[in-house]
């Protein structure tokens, strides 16, 4: 087939506006670019990106960084405050049972008498 048929310029030009994809990195250098300073025109222009794109990806950036530095990160396992303070108590619970178990354990394998209980009369 011959480069310059029709069927193959409307190829490359198919192939000139399909979109390519950015990687995150890229995304955020020029994120960088835009907030140093340089145009939002002049960047679009010059990476074949729509300005509210490159708009967009500034706007997301600033708010991966706004959240990175809470100080609280937000809980992802979407359990509320009384759940998490259950669970704390259950896990201290078992703990302390634990010890007492190999505390026991240890005396008797040291032979020694486990202690007497008093009645609670």
């Amino acid at each position: 087939m011959n480069p310059s048929t029709p069927s193959s310029a409307a190829a490359s030009d198919q192939s000139a506006t399909r979109e390519k994809r950015w990687s995150a990195r890229r995304k955020s250098e020029v994120a960088l670019r835009v907030l140093r300073g340089e145009s939002l025109d002049a960047l679009s222009r010059e990476l074949n990106v729509p300005v509210p794109r490159i708009a967009r990806w500034r706007d997301d950036f600033l708010a991966a960084g706004q959240a990175a530095l809470k100080s609280r990160p937000s809980d992802a396992s979407g359990m509320s405050e009384e759940e998490r303070r259950a669970m704390q108590a259950k896990v201290g619970e078992l703990t302390m049972e634990n010890e007492l178990l190999r505390e026991k354990i240890a005396r008797m394998e040291a032979g020694t008498p486990p202690a007497r209980r008093r009645s609670r009369r």
